[in-house]
């Protein structure tokens, strides 16, 4: 079930508020939780007992590892932890991959005389199993897998390190893992963040309000702009043969204006819906495409999974307390991992050695000869990095990456075959600009100004851009309707992950 379906926004999202509100507050864990298995299991049914099981897991090792910090121990507890959750994500999401890669490695080194039999094979003849396990083919890859086992570890870890206190109740760490806010897309919450709004939180009608308003701008960045971007990025990556130098670079903005605002919508939606609920969720993105390098972009792209990474692997790692040498080797497992964890492919851990890579060139020295450029090449140069990098987290390949960047810089296909006008029609125009224009912080600008007004008097003022800011966020949730009802393209980029 999407945020941007009718079935949610007009009868799983209106029903469960009402039930939250109108039952008794001792019901509300339940409620949610009980919607969030209903949330997921839509989707998933057949691999909700998985989510399940990696929850009651976790609050098992959870209650282990508390008492084991009672004797001064507890090391071997997170690691038991730290293996049960790598091997869920093995098992379930780079088992296919490895296997496959695996065999394909030892064929071309002349090892074996064929290819290694698909997984599935194991199974054939059990119909229980096939079914349960596999979806043509493949093992099947549960949706959210990454983010709730990352949440429920950082559980473990978190009553480990004594920042978060051992729930008693297997139920509400349930809730905490599976609840449908953030459960498919994040942010990536960290029990140590929510631990005191599980047991007690509040809802005022501010804060329903701004939840309110939080969940329509993600609406609308997600359906009026990720989605006609999409349109035209799947077009230019999808072209069968080569594409222009001018397409391919039209191809990677509208990928470069998708991703973002379809990640950083749902992430507006997911802290919008929280709102609602009570909770408190962490900002996840900050304008990232304002940066002025590949350091600070990793500041503010993702920060949920950044600060994961930093918090509960670099830093443990020995982060930048050795010596240079050392230090670099960690960012770049760091980012070798967080390739890998979007998802199983070699385009994926390309990405992330690119990332990783420039952000050792950087400390090299990089970053301080661009420290004294001008702001807008600064600007160019992290624009340029990016938009090279989302060239191998969109392609499904890596001969098709390296083609595309090879169109990109000037080995593309006739420009004349391919009229840029085919391809854009007023609709993706305007969502193309408006991605550009959004992707600046001019709105956190006009809050200030507007702060500023008001406490200095400007009451009639304040209330007008109040009164502008209301109708705008009508005007998104209708035009967010009208899309939802007369366009079925509704990509889902989380699939993949």
């Amino acid at each position: 079930m999407l945020f941007s379906s009718p079935l949610f926004l007009f009868l799983f999202l209106p029903l469960v508020l009402a039930a939250y509100y109108i039952l008794d507050r001792r019901f509300r864990n339940l409620i949610l939780l009980a919607a969030s298995l209903i949330f997921y299991a839509w989707g998933e049914v057949l691999m909700v007992w998985l989510m399940v099981i990696s929850c009651l897991a976790n609050w098992g090792f959870g209650w282990w590892v508390d008492r084991a910090r009672e004797r001064g121990r507890g090391k071997g507890v997170v690691a038991l932890a730290t293996v049960f959750n790598l091997s869920l994500l093995v098992a379930f999401k780079y088992a296919d991959w490895l296997w496959n890669s695996i065999g394909s490695s030892l064929l071309a080194l002349g090892w074996i005389d064929q290819p290694f039999e698909p997984l599935s094979n194991l199974a054939a003849g059990n119909e229980f199993w096939t079914t349960a396990l596999f979806d043509k083919g493949h093992i099947r890859l549960p949706i959210g897998i990454s983010f709730f086992t990352f949440q429920a570890f950082s559980y473990v870890i978190d009553v480990y390190r004594r920042d978060g206190a051992m729930q008693k109740n297997p139920l509400n760490i349930m809730l905490y893992v599976s609840l449908f806010p953030q459960l498919i897309a994040g942010p990536i919450v960290r029990y140590k963040d929510v631990d005191e709004q599980i047991n007690s939180r509040a809802a005022t009608w501010d804060s329903f309000a701004y939840g309110v308003r939080r969940f329509v701008l993600g609406l609308g960045k997600k359906m009026l702009i990720a989605n006609a971007a999409a349109e035209l990025a799947d077009d230019v990556f999808n072209m069968e043969g080569g594409v222009s130098t001018p397409l391919a670079w039209l191809g990677i903005v509208a990928y470069t204006i998708q991703i973002y605002f379809d990640f950083s919508g749902y992430s507006d939606m997911a802290i919008g819906l929280g709102h609602m609920f009570g909770f408190r969720f962490l900002e996840n993105f900050n304008h990232p495409y304002v940066s002025r390098s590949i350091t600070e972009f990793w500041r503010r792209w993702h920060m949920s999974l950044s600060t994961w990474f930093r918090d509960y692997l670099y830093i443990p790692l020995g982060g930048n307390r050795g010596s240079q040498a050392r230090t670099y080797f960690n960012l770049v497992l760091v980012f070798f991992l967080c390739g890998l964890w979007h998802g199983a492919s070699e385009t994926f851990v390309v990405w992330g050695l690119y990332h990783g890579a420039f952000l050792v060139i950087e400390r090299l020295g990089l970053g301080r000869w661009l420290g004294k450029r001008p702001v807008w090449l600064r600007h160019a140069y992290l624009l340029l990095v990016v938009m090279v990098g989302w060239v191998f987290f969109r392609a499904t390949s890596l001969p098709q990456a390296f083609t595309f960047l090879g169109a990109m810089f000037g080995a593309g296909a006739e420009t004349s075959l391919q009229p840029l006008g085919l391809f854009v029609d007023p609709r993706i125009a305007t969502a193309l600009v408006a991605g550009i224009i959004g992707s600046m912080p001019w709105l956190p600008a006009l809050q200030a100004w507007h702060a500023r007004n008001t406490s200095f008097g400007w009451t009639a003022r304040a209330v007008s851009i109040e009164f502008v800011g209301l109708i705008l966020i009508m005007a998104i949730l209708v035009a967010s309707s009208l899309e939802l009802a007369s366009n079925s393209y509704n990509p889902f980029i989380y699939f993949r992950f």
